[in-house]
């Protein structure tokens, strides 16, 4: 047995269910929309399994509600990464504690990526994910609200709400970076997910007056939460998958300091880009060298946690003039995409502007001008000092190490620069950091990068799906863990690559095909 099971002499409870065809591990976006889908079917018990709290849908916190901002604290994991190498300590990584994840407290971008995201999924063998076969899906999953949009891309029906505001409603800071960004040349894009969408405009969000509309309030409505055969237990730790050789049994959960065993057909874990690969390994699955220095007896030597993907992040803080970032402006209203040189997918580089900042205080307001690189080349690492229920890995993001991407961020500052100078954005705010002398020079903007780069939210790809014979792969096109059966992973660290958005939608999407696949498998 793992030397990281619960302590022997622990009491066992059976106060939840003993045997059912589907668990769940872990409530985020990605497994509401799993639980929410396969409890369709009333001849299948599913459980859900959620390590934060699972609020009161009818009375949910304001910091849940409030799509102007990130939830930052109240119902985070308290998670911190090494942006690279050049940095001296660590900065927040927040991901959400809660039923809805991540979902439940992000900025509410609903971006979909490029078609030529996901066509490179299927160039890397897996047939099944190019654009084509992923579109349908992505149309499933929203209520695309505005009726100008095209039918042939966008969804009417599905349980996630989308829309993009009009300039009517936009903030200052936003509506006087589109038009910068116009005054650069840069064309208008009202519709950033059409395929081949660039220039700048609205983002497709998911927030509705102000409010986020999380994945658990779009696929656990009141009706589904009242189906018999959903159970969701919320404040449970899932500890690892029991096993029959290669065959997954059943799950250990932990709950209040109790032990639960629960006997399953299929485990699907959905614990996040941080929490699958943990379950992974604690339940034997992982790589060699790692499961054995922490005695874990070792049921598939696969790759889980070797690399992790990220979108390198940059910014330039401006102080704003009376009246231009006030609180109740939300922070991402819209953006700007274009193609890198060189790049063969449009939209690679992302920028947005930021009217108000986290750190805000009513002393010393702060707007930004944020970028991002799309499809980076670099990757981050994972490392583990323990595999205790309660332990959090090491996070090495390594971000804008790669040449090839600081090279990228140099060029997204000297564009920030250019737009910072127009005067749409000049008549509303200051650059104050950095400093304009080392804005006008990319030698220095080069080693600007390093000190100060930070992630984009956007963490995936730490438990890959790929062939059986590639050897970043450890599921295949499915979600099944190679070499293993019952076994499945459906969330953001499935991504083989990252796309060049928001991660929100494609994790959507992701989750919504694996439980397509798990829909047609009978018992």
């Amino acid at each position: 047995m793992p030397a990281a099971s619960w302590p022997c002499g622990t009491p066992v409870s059976d106060s939840l269910p003993r045997n059912v065809d589907t668990v769940v591990l872990g409530a985020g976006a990605a497994g509401c929309v799993i639980a929410a889908r396969l409890s369709e079917d009333t001849g299948r018990q599913v459980l859900l399994v959620e390590s934060g709290p699972d609020p009161d849908p009818a009375n949910l916190p304001a910091d849940l509600t409030d799509g102007r901002r990130n939830s930052m604290a109240r119902h985070d994991w308290g998670l911190t990464h090494r942006p690279n190498r050049q940095r001296r300590f660590d900065f927040p990584l927040p991901r959400g504690r809660v039923v809805g994840g991540s979902s439940a407290v992000n900025t509410c971008v609903a971006l979909r990526g490029q078609p030529g995201d996901y066509d490179d999924w299927a160039r890397r063998g897996l047939k099944d994910w190019g654009w084509e076969d992923c579109l349908p899906a992505f149309r499933r999953l929203e209520t695309d609200l505005d009726p100008w949009t095209d039918d042939r891309w966008h969804g009417r029906d599905g349980p996630l709400p989308v829309i993009r505001e009009p300039r009517a409603r936009w903030a200052p800071w936003h509506a006087g970076f589109v038009d910068a960004a116009q005054a650069l040349g840069f064309p208008a894009c009202d519709d950033p997910n059409a395929p081949g969408a660039i220039g700048v405009g609205p983002h497709a969000m998911n927030r509705i007056d102000g409010r986020r509309v999380s994945a658990a309030e779009a696929w656990l409505t009141p009706a589904v939460r009242a189906r018999p055969h959903l159970h969701l237990t919320a404040n449970t730790e899932a500890l690892r998958v029991t096993w029959e050789g290669l065959t997954a049994t059943g799950v250990e959960l932990v709950q209040h300091g109790v032990l639960h065993r629960v006997q399953a057909r299929r485990i699907v874990v959905t614990g996040g880009v941080f929490g699958t690969p943990a379950i992974l390994l604690r339940s034997g699955v992982g790589p060699r060298r790692i499961l054995h220095h922490h005695s874990v007896d070792v049921v598939r030597d696969l790759p889980v946690g070797e690399r992790l993907l990220d979108h390198p992040g940059c910014a330039v803080f401006l102080v704003p003039r009376p009246g231009v970032a006030r609180r109740e402006h939300p922070i991402l209203q819209t953006a700007l995409r274009y193609r890198a040189p060189g790049a063969s997918i449009p939209g690679t580089i992302q920028i947005q502007a930021g009217a108000n900042m986290a750190f805000d205080s009513p002393v010393v307001p702060m707007v930004s001008l944020m970028g991002h690189v799309g499809r980076p080349k670099g990757r981050g690492r994972l490392r583990w000092p323990s595999l205790d229920l309660h332990a959090r890995p090491v996070i090495d993001s390594r971000l804008f190490d790669h040449p090839d991407d600081r090279r990228l961020g140099v060029q997204i500052m000297a564009l920030i620069r250019d737009l910072a100078h127009t005067r749409p954005l000049r008549d509303l705010a200051r650059p104050v950091w950095p400093r304009p002398a080392v804005l006008a020079d990319h030698g220095r903007l080069d080693r600007f990068l390093r000190w100060v780069t930070d992630s984009g939210y956007h963490p995936s790809g730490t438990v890959p799906m790929g062939t059986e014979d590639d050897p970043e792969a450890v599921c295949d096109g499915t979600g099944r863990v190679h070499g293993t059966e019952g076994l499945y992973v459906g969330d953001a660290c499935l991504f083989p690559t990252i796309m060049t958005a928001n991660t929100h939608l494609p994790t959507l999407m992701v989750a919504e095909r694996i439980a397509e696949g798990l829909r047609g498998q009978r018992t």
